[in-house]
């Protein structure tokens, strides 16, 4: 099941739209296959492969566009594309501003797709985007992954189908990752985990996606790393700052591991029936002189629909469980009606215990809630997400779960005008650049919001087809974590970002 999403409103991604070149690819057509093409594509072409099967393996280093002008790999509309076999489909070394979309991976034995910074950790890759692929079928059953990426920063994949993953390895595995978005995906069957983010990854924003079947630990928030591998090398934590939203977990033996990581968000998300315990809080990577105790992290919002389990949460050595916060979430055993809760490491504020969340079907994978469940309207608003598994607005308080049973308002029924925002750097301190795609002309107004509501700084842009601009901000704007809010004659996005 690949969805589309109709309104994605934190994208880190930018297009000019000055065409280039079209490089066709196949049997009978200018370049006979994509190693042809990339020896010639240029800043700004597209790369369009023509249906068939091709072989995998191919090794491509310092394929790069430019910020204003990106090379686009994709199938030609309407016809099947898929890269056969090989250790790796697809190694990409040292790439940027770089849309790949409408591609299948299948059947590789070492990685399905890999992207790294080949092995530079000051210059990483960066500004990569997957679209509608498929990646399936690993012929492999060790740490093999579906999609490796390594030192990758500003980088989305989005409504891809990642299926059949190897016994022993992901389907997103990322290390030292920075800044990125995986949304609107779907994950189907994997060995050990669907997503794995370590080795000193931050801000990556793991929203809307449906996972069913993921192996031991569906999401696994940090991880093991060897030490020669964090980027960057100084890193004190696996993960940080990851923002877990609107999800749909169902099964595997954990839906949520947090090991070694830090300010980590889990929100809003529906978890159904795994096998052995709901959360894992673990420490995997253990020097106290270095690296932080896995702690600071938050468990809010979430609708938790369970059967009779060992124990909710399994809590391992060297941890700061106490430091957790859980709350609003709703926990349901459906094979014990006198169920007295979950064992968790804190005490929850605004819990709900075992009160059935009324799903519509969750049989056949419908996790709707109607206005009457225990979960409508019984959520804490924390400013984020706004948008649910349906890219439906959240109501004010929102509902608990990754659906909301009031929707303030349809993203279908948003016309899109602004498609694409990135913000650079996030976090950062005194100077914003915002750059953004508008798909038709349009007047645009850009507000800085602070945590209160408070304006900070206005930009009036006056009409145009797309643009970038600066916010200068002064040393009396104090840290922290503000919203900006964009305007144009349609439509009204909300991005956040931090300053330092």
């Amino acid at each position: 099941m690949i969805r589309s999403f109709a309104f994605a409103f934190f994208l880190f991604v930018f297009y000019s739209l000055t065409a280039g070149a079209t490089l066709h690819v196949g049997a009978g057509q200018p370049f006979p296959n994509l190693q042809a093409a990339i020896n010639a594509v240029q800043p700004g072409d597209t790369i369009e492969i023509h249906g068939g099967t091709y072989p995998g393996g191919l090794y491509f280093a310092n394929v790069k566009g430019t910020a204003g002008q990106w090379i686009t790999i994709r199938n030609t509309p309407g016809e099947t594309v898929i890269f056969e076999g090989g250790n790796n489909a697809i190694q990409l070394s040292d790439p940027a501003y770089l849309h790949i979309r409408g591609i299948v991976f299948q059947h590789q034995t070492g990685n399905g797709f890999n992207t790294d910074d080949g092995g530079s950790y000051d210059t990483p890759a960066h500004h990569i985007i997957f679209e509608n692929c498929i990646f399936r079928d690993m012929s492999a059953t060790g740490n093999n992954d579906l999609l490796k990426l390594s030192g990758l920063d500003f980088f989305e994949v989005r409504n891809c189908l990642l299926q059949n993953g190897a016994a022993g390895g992901s389907g997103i595995d990322m290390v030292g990752c920075h800044h990125g978005v995986i949304q609107g995906n779907t994950f189907v069957n994997m060995g050990s985990n669907a997503i794995q983010c370590k080795g000193g990854s931050e801000w990556v924003r793991i929203e809307g996606n449906f996972f069913k079947d993921c192996g031991q630990r569906t999401l696994n928030l940090g991880g093991s790393t060897g030490l020669a591998f964090f980027r960057p090398d100084t890193a004190h934590f696996e993960a940080a700052n990851l923002q877990v939203y609107s999800n749909i977990i169902i099964g595997s033996w954990a839906a949520v591991a947090y090991v070694g990581s830090v300010n980590v968000e889990v929100v809003n998300n529906t978890i159904y029936q795994p096998e052995n315990w709901v959360i894992r809080i673990l420490q995997e990577t253990v020097d106290p002189d270095r690296f932080l105790a896995c702690g600071n992290n938050a468990f809010r919002n979430n609708i938790v629909y369970i059967g009779n389990l060992p124990t909710e949460t399994n809590v391992g050595p060297n941890t700061a469980p106490t430091t957790f916060v859980f709350s609003n979430n709703l926990w349901y055993n459906a094979d014990n009606a006198n169920w007295g809760g979950p064992d968790i490491p804190v005490n929850e504020a605004n819990g709900i215990v075992n009160q059935d969340p009324q799903f519509a079907d969750a049989d056949n994978g419908d996790f709707s809630i109607p206005p009457g469940s225990p979960a409508a309207g019984a959520g804490i608003s924390l400013g984020e997400p706004v948008f649910d598994y349906f890219s439906q607005m959240f109501a004010q308080p929102p509902s608990i779960g990754a659906v909301e049973a009031a929707p303030v308002s349809s993203s279908d029924d948003i016309s899109i005008v602004l498609s694409s925002v990135w913000l650079y750097p996030n976090p950062g301190n005194d100077v914003l650049q915002i750059e953004y795609l508008l798909e038709e002309t349009s007047e645009v107004r850009i507000e800085l919001i602070d945590g209160t509501g408070r304006q900070v700084r206005v930009l009036n842009s006056g009409v145009q087809n797309s643009g970038r601009q600066y916010l200068t901000l002064y040393p009396g704007v104090p840290a922290g974590v503000y919203w900006l809010r964009i305007l144009t004659g349609k439509q009204v996005v909300l991005c956040r970002w931090v300053r330092m």
